[in-house]
């Protein structure tokens, strides 16, 4: 009679544990809904003062402006959000005095910096993929404008002024990283992590895809959240993914950086057009290095078991929990841009 007193009281006790689990974890949802809401909120802000830092040029010149502008994006679209979310998950207290773990190095640092290939290979191919999909229901809609513009790729406009290339730079290679990183896979990620390493990894990914702002960037960023996730759990460090983000970053910033140098010259300097065609080739080769790479490791992938530390709930059902949290609903709202929404009223008068 006592053992199944015991075995009953230990049921009640684990159904109390798993009730409070539950609890915490559309507690952490609500979080995460309600950060991504602040950011959005913060990001459109920053294009309103951005618009109105340009009406400005003409008076206080254009290195002026490209000096507000990016303080504006520093503050508005980073800093901001970032200390809300902190404020949100209390994470300057629960971090305090462990910083030093959060980046530590990692016991085979050269073995997780050569996952770069890979990690590279997998984001960029599943661009390289996304532009060919979106071009083939572009072509099949033609005449459908507000599709076609839907389906378009995010371009970053091409700066000319010197102040606002090197702004531009120290954006992509420093700040997006270490903000982003810290605030994704740290954050947010350690928030998810006590309710499954895998349910962290995708969640996290995934609201890394949808703060790039386009349909286009939502593939390729979610592709690369996701890798950046598997690193980050298999790590336990966030020193490799913003070193690795930083890398993929510099790359694309090679690009841009490039593009200005054509624009400045006036598309005339054939060194630098030849260094531009150079250098996507080379991009395209380490794009189909880095697949190859990445389908090498995939046996390697599906035998390193991602640790499930709450298995009370199935993982569809932890992911149903967070798209029905009110605040997420609102966010994913706030993610559609004037041409999504411009789609979304098309369909419905449809």
């Amino acid at each position: 009679m006592s053992e199944l007193n015991l075995t009953e009281q230990n049921n009640q006790s684990n159904e109390q544990i798993n009730s409070n689990k539950l609890r915490n974890y559309k507690i952490v949802c609500i979080k995460l809904g309600l950060s991504m809401c602040i950011y959005f909120v913060c990001r459109l802000l920053t294009g309103w003062v951005a618009a109105i830092f340009n009406a400005f040029t003409g008076v206080i010149g254009e290195t002026a402006v490209s000096v507000l502008l990016s303080v504006t994006v520093i503050v508005l679209a980073y800093v901001v959000p970032l200390c809300l979310t902190a404020v949100i998950f209390n994470s300057f207290a629960g971090y305090k005095g462990k910083y030093r773990e959060l980046y530590k190095k990692p016991k085979k640092l050269a073995r997780a910096l050569g996952t770069f290939p890979a990690v590279y290979g997998f984001s960029q191919g599943t661009a390289l993929l996304t532009l060919l999909v979106m071009f083939l229901i572009a072509r099949n809609l033609s005449g459908q404008s507000y599709i076609e513009e839907l389906l378009r790729p995010t371009v970053i406009e091409t700066p000319t002024n010197p102040v606002s290339i090197i702004g531009m730079v120290f954006m992509l290679v420093v700040i997006a990283p270490v903000f982003e990183e810290f605030w994704v896979r740290g954050i947010m990620y350690d928030a998810l992590k006590p309710y499954g390493a895998g349910i962290a990894i995708v969640i996290s990914s995934l609201l890394f895809g949808l703060m790039h702002g386009s349909l286009y960037m939502l593939f390729y960023t979610t592709a690369a959240g996701f890798a950046l996730g598997y690193i980050r759990y298999a790590t336990d460090s966030l020193l490799i993914v913003t070193i690795l983000h930083a890398i993929i970053n510099a790359i694309s910033a090679g690009v841009l950086l490039l593009s200005s140098l054509l624009l400045i010259t006036n598309e005339e300097n054939r060194l630098i057009n030849t260094l531009y065609i150079i250098y996507l080739l080379a991009m395209l080769i380490l794009i189909i290095i880095g697949v190859v790479v990445f389908l090498s490791k995939i046996p390697a992938i599906r035998k390193y078991r991602i640790e499930n530390a709450w298995t009370y709930l199935k993982p569809w059902k932890k992911t149903a929990l967070f798209f029905g949290s009110i605040p997420v609903i609102i966010m994913m709202i706030l993610a559609f841009n004037e041409l999504s929404g411009h789609l979304l009223l098309n369909i419905i008068r449809s």
